[in-house]
């Protein structure tokens, strides 16, 4: 009787071990607990519906009671369904043929195959129940920052251990082109992706997707996290360059410096992570035509065809800023694309290249600021913008009234014609001394009549060295 009771506590220790370790709430224990000593039972006896399993996890104990009929004695069929009419009256002593009579049984009874199947089982459900739970805890964090140990780097991909030591796994598709690991250094990345084929979960890890760099804005920048600025779309090449557009639901807070931060301290360690990824913030509009203007800085835009239907815009730029607009290997423009939906083509504008625009900002003195900020909002940052587009589809879109709309168009006109004249006369003044010159200094026929006298000295020059 002692070894049974030592056998048993030996296995209650088991159990809390198992419960301590994988960290494994109370109702979901005393479920595996039942359900693995069921198993063992049935595959002993080929049932387990005449046995009661009572398990208290506060003392650390389990009961086991049998339930047979009792059946004449040497009338016994099966023995773990029926009792005989004198083992009956040894457990209950007045029990009859027919009634069913309960008894406990001891586990260890069974024998020593008995409980080493219960532990394999055990063992069993319990590491299905942990991959579950992984699996189930880490899909809940798709999309969130983690930082985790590195562990082991190989070719394709590199092994990372979080606080308690789950499997993480980091692309080589997924890393940046310039990250660097060490082992036992602490990465961090984002959790793109959790699988459980088999009921073997895999938690893929990702630096290079845009989420990442959205968490670590909203780590680094405040009012993101607070949610008065909002990431309204990203474009990203990673390593290389970066695009976001965000807005501020609070007129008071410009979105741009405040991602950006003082003297760049805030966007700074962003770019760090990112292993020195320039990083364009802009500021979001829904006016597609500035938006795209925004979105190819910092290039100067001069005008912009767009196509709805087929998402296209048209851009057309000075020579000198198309190179600008399309940025180092197509990046700009690329990133541009992404960023706005739109595919967009870049056009010189060879008439307006050697015309001179005016940014509107340099008419403040003569039209009212507001108006000035209300043709920007519609991406008329210059005069030849404004000048370019119909008076009354600037009134309706810009909500301005008309005699409004008449006076900016007569200031902006203006200075072009006062250009126009300027340049006008100073190519008349320019060319004006020719025909003068011409007809009164004889200088050109007198080289002309002295012409002949060089082939003569060159002949002569050339019979002297004969």
């Amino acid at each position: 009787m002692a070894k049974r009771r030592e056998d048993t506590v030996s296995m209650i220790d088991t159990l809390a071990e198992f419960k301590e370790l994988k960290n494994i709430d109370k109702e979901t224990m005393i479920n595996v607990l039942e359900e693995s000593f069921r198993s063992v039972i049935a595959k002993m006896f080929g049932t387990d519906e005449n046995y009661d399993i009572i398990i208290n996890p506060e003392k650390g104990d389990f009961e086991i009671w049998r339930n047979r009929i009792v059946v004449p004695d040497g009338e016994i069929v099966d023995a773990n369904l029926q009792v005989s009419l004198s083992d009956a009256l040894q457990i209950d002593r007045e029990c009859i043929v027919g009634e069913e009579v309960t008894d406990e049984v001891h586990f260890e009874d069974f024998g020593r195959r008995a409980i080493l199947n219960l532990r394999q089982t055990l063992s069993s459900k319990i590491l299905e129940l942990q991959k579950d739970n992984l699996y189930t805890r880490y899909k809940e964090l798709v999309g969130t920052i983690i930082a985790a140990e590195v562990y082991q780097i190989w070719k394709k991909e590199v092994l990372l251990l979080d606080e308690k030591g789950n499997d993480l796994f980091l692309p080589k598709t997924e890393q940046i082109p310039s990250d660097f690991f060490r082992k036992g250094e602490v990465a961090r990345a984002i959790i793109k992706e959790v699988t459980n084929e088999n009921n073997n979960p895999k938690i893929t890890l990702s630096r290079t997707d845009n989420m990442f760099l959205r968490r670590l804005f909203e780590l680094e920048v405040p009012e993101i996290n607070d949610g008065l600025i909002t990431i309204k779309a990203i474009a990203r090449i990673p390593g290389e360059r970066a695009k976001i557009a965000v807005e501020s639901y609070d007129d008071r807070i410009d979105p741009v410096g405040a991602c950006v931060g003082m003297k760049g301290s805030r966007i700074r360690g962003i770019v760090h992570e990112l292993r020195n990824e320039n990083i364009d913030v802009i500021n979001y509009t829904s006016n597609t035509q500035l938006f795209i203007k925004r979105a190819l800085s910092p290039a100067t835009v001069l005008s912009i065809r767009i196509n709805e239907e087929e998402k296209s815009a048209e851009v057309f730029l000075r020579p000198e800023e198309v190179s600008l607009a399309i940025g180092k290997s197509g990046l700009n423009i690329k990133l541009a694309c992404l960023l706005t939906g739109y595919k967009i083509d870049v056009f010189r504008d060879i008439e307006g290249a050697d015309e001179e625009d005016i940014y509107l900002d340099e008419f403040a003195d003569e039209i009212d600021s507001w108006v000035i900020e209300a043709l920007k909002s519609l991406g008329f940052d210059t005069a030849k913008a404004v000048l370019g587009v119909p008076q009354e589809e600037i009134m309706e879109r810009a909500d301005l009234e008309e005699q409004t709309v008449k006076d900016v168009y007569r200031i902006l006109s203006a200075e072009f014609e006062e250009e126009a004249s300027q340049t006008e006369e100073e190519t008349q003044t320019e060319e004006a001394p020719q025909p003068e010159e011409a007809s009164v200094n004889p200088q050109p026929e007198a080289e002309s009549a002295e012409q002949p006298a060089e082939p003569a000295a060159v002949e002569k020059t050339e019979t002297e060295i004969d």
